[in-house]
């Protein structure tokens, strides 16, 4: 009775484990090798996308741990001895968070702006972006 389970289960967790292999590939983006190697318009865009992406994602958390210092906050008697604690990790994760969108929107910003100064994917310098005005 107990075999069946075991190899339902068994083969539950073998499909789980090869199909978040394959779900990881796309999370494995090499950013650093991707921001060295950037020289056309359209590898700017992506990079900057990227970081849009983790600028969204870090926001999202920050919003989930602003959410939950409130409710430390307003209902710590709930939580009894651990609510100064609670409220301690919310409160730093929360500033990671707001620490980690800053900085990603700063490279998006960067790269949207090497992006406007290259010429279509050519990588070189579009002429209108180092014009001088008369």
């Amino acid at each position: 009775m107990n075999l069946p389970r075991f190899a339902a289960t068994f083969s539950l967790l073998a499909v789980f484990c090869v199909t978040s292999q394959f779900a990881g590939a796309a999370e494995n983006f090499n950013i650093d090798s991707a921001v060295q190697s950037a020289k056309t318009k359209s590898d700017h865009e992506s990079v900057a996308r990227y970081y849009e992406d983790a600028a969204e994602e870090a926001r999202v958390k920050a919003s989930e741990q602003q959410a939950l210092l409130e409710e430390y906050e307003n209902k710590g008697y709930l939580y009894g001895r651990n609510a100064e604690d609670m409220k301690a990790r919310a409160s730093a994760a929360l500033h990671k968070y707001e620490k980690a969108t800053q900085a990603s929107n700063k490279e998006a910003a960067l790269h949207r702006q090497l992006a406007a100064q290259l010429d279509d994917d050519s990588g070189k310098p579009d002429g209108k972006a180092f014009s001088v005005a008369k």
